[in-house]
């Protein structure tokens, strides 16, 4: 049963929220821009828009943790109706359905989560595969990092305990590459950032810490001129592969003063005077989840 007086396992969200609570340092009197920003991309049903401008759970995650992270007022009295209206995640997919419980832990909604928690993280266990992983895709022999990573918070944010967590762990641990990286799905030969990051950030709450391989092949991801590539020889660096490496390397205690001001810089020309950040310079939309990724870079880089 939900538990509203404790949370059985500690929440990656949460700690990310942390440092991109940071952030404002280095806004300044952009972070009001930032907050329009992410207000504007408010709709009328309650949630917050995706690239097309519709209401979707995906996107609200970001919009409710950027503004969180500005320490600002949360729309609830729009956002609260909306998640309410998705029940236990009938019809939605892994994604969405670990999309509303976080939104539920971003938001605060103790009432919906102990009328819809249980039900909500049964749907999610139906993605458990039998290797004691979660993928996004019904059926999956294996499970992959992000599978994994989305699982976990959405459990936490739920107040639950996830069941079978060592079983978790060992599928992550197949997830390890020879170089120290992490592939995202056990058939990939390359690992990348972002899924190196989710391993990372995962095995740790796992009580277990990668070995030093693998902060080096993150830092090695990082260009001279600023920005990480998501995967070596990848075309250009993104604000995503960015946050992310920032933060697993981080969160593995590896010193990354000589590449902060480069990654600054960096993400300073995916800036946007609206308010926003682009993904990468081929990016020509501005959305809340990577404005939500550059406040967490802010947040690493101001330290």
């Amino acid at each position: 049963m939900f538990d509203s007086s404790s949370v059985t396992q500690r929440s990656f969200r949460l700690e990310m929220l942390q440092v991109a609570r940071l952030a404002p340092r280095l806004l300044g009197e952009s972070t009001e821009l930032v907050e329009a920003f992410l207000r504007s991309k408010m709709t009328s049903e309650g949630g917050f828009a995706d690239r097309e401008g519709r209401p979707d759970l995906y996107y609200t995650v970001f919009g409710l943790e950027g503004l969180l992270a500005l320490q600002k007022a949360l729309p609830l009295a729009s956002v609260a109706p909306y998640l309410e209206s998705f029940g236990d995640g009938e019809r939605l997919d892994f994604v969405h359905l670990c999309s509303l419980a976080r939104c539920l832990g971003n938001a605060g909604c103790l009432e919906i989560i102990s009328c819809s928690g249980n039900g909500l993280a049964a749907r999610i266990e139906a993605f458990r595969a039998p290797d004691g992983g979660y993928h996004g895709t019904p059926g999956k022999a294996q499970g992959s990092a992000y599978g994994a990573l989305l699982a976990w918070g959405a459990y936490a944010d739920l107040g639950i305990t996830m069941p079978g967590q060592g079983h978790l762990k060992h599928s992550l641990q197949r997830l390890r590459l020879s170089d120290g990286s992490f592939a995202n799905e056990p058939a990939l030969k390359q690992g990348t950032v972002t899924a190196t990051a989710a391993a990372v950030t995962l095995l740790r709450l796992l009580g277990e810490v990668p070995d030093a391989t693998t902060g080096q092949w993150l830092l090695k991801q990082a260009l001279p001129n600023g920005g990480f590539l998501a995967t070596p020889g990848a075309p250009l660096p993104d604000l995503l592969s960015t946050a992310t490496a920032l933060h697993a390397l981080a969160s593995l205690e590896v010193d990354f003063t000589t590449i902060k001001e480069p990654c600054l810089d960096f993400v300073d020309t995916l800036w946007s005077a609206e308010g926003g950040f682009h993904g990468h310079w081929a990016d020509d939309d501005l959305d809340a989840e990577y404005t939500c990724y550059g406040l967490l870079a802010l947040g690493h880089l101001s330290l």
